[in-house]
């Protein structure tokens, strides 16, 4: 598995609200994310962190500007096109998202039912190599009721990697988990990320720990950007709004 890299190029989103007037999210953005490597992307709330990952997937459209994905202008995907970029993505969502219904072995098996022609004995070979690299082997047959918050983000991570995804995108992955639970997710997404190599896309409030995963970080403030290369000159920024915010989330 390898990543791949992602791009926007001049890109606009804004919303109206009920009084008619638009609220502009991102305004007119550029930036790159590198394949291969985990760009977190950073900001306050309502600035655009999730839409950002939504105009990745083209669950939104952009107004305006170019959003790649490799060689693909998401903005073109259409029909089978769409399809077949949205199979190179994984997602682990805020929530984790498991199907209550489902026991976990038929959560982490639901990508390859849906998205693949394997038997049912590859398949259950498949979740049972995932299940046991991710330390869930023995809670195939339990509900996600029956796991704990970290056990959960797990089983969502299991699910998210079936596919072999050249791009992971993870929404607030460790909101409502204690400071060990989020340790050991961020272990977890280190140890993942290095052995199979996918291009990773982190939103998250979680400031400054998520920063030991970032080769990159982009801060969203007022349908603006402010990239960073090298997550240690986020901490000697002068930029105002910065300085406040990270001050506030230490």
């Amino acid at each position: 598995m390898s990543g791949l890299p992602i791009s926007f190029a001049g890109v606009s989103k804004s919303f109206s609200s009920r009084g008619g007037i638009s609220q502009v999210v991102l305004d007119r953005v550029s930036f790159s994310i590198a394949a291969g490597k985990t760009t977190v992307i950073a900001g306050g709330s309502g600035q655009g962190k999730s839409v950002t990952l939504k105009l990745i997937l083209r669950l939104m459209m952009a107004d305006e500007g170019h959003i790649h994905v490799g060689d693909v202008d998401v903005g073109n995907a259409t029909g089978t096109a769409l399809t077949s970029l949205r199979t190179r993505f994984g997602v682990l969502f805020q929530g984790a998202a498991l199907f209550d219904s489902m026991t976990v072995f038929d959560n982490v098996a639901l990508p390859l039912r849906e998205r693949t022609s394997d038997s049912e004995q590859l398949v259950a070979e498949k979740v049972m190599q995932t299940l046991a690299r991710l330390e869930l082997a023995g809670h195939e047959k339990k509900f996600p009721a029956q796991l704990s918050g970290g056990m959960q983000k797990r089983v969502g991570l299991a699910r998210a990697l079936q596919l072999k995804p050249e791009i992971l995108l993870f929404d607030e992955p460790t909101t409502g988990l204690d400071p060990v639970m989020k340790h050991d997710i961020y272990d977890l997404f280190a140890a993942t990320h290095e052995k199979h190599g996918y291009t990773a896309v982190i939103v998250s409030h979680d400031i400054p720990k998520i920063f030991t995963l970032a080769d990159q970080v982009i801060f969203l403030h007022n349908g603006t950007v402010d990239v960073f290369d090298d997550v240690d000159n986020v901490y000697s920024t002068e930029i105002k709004y910065l300085r406040e915010y990270i001050d506030k989330t230490r």
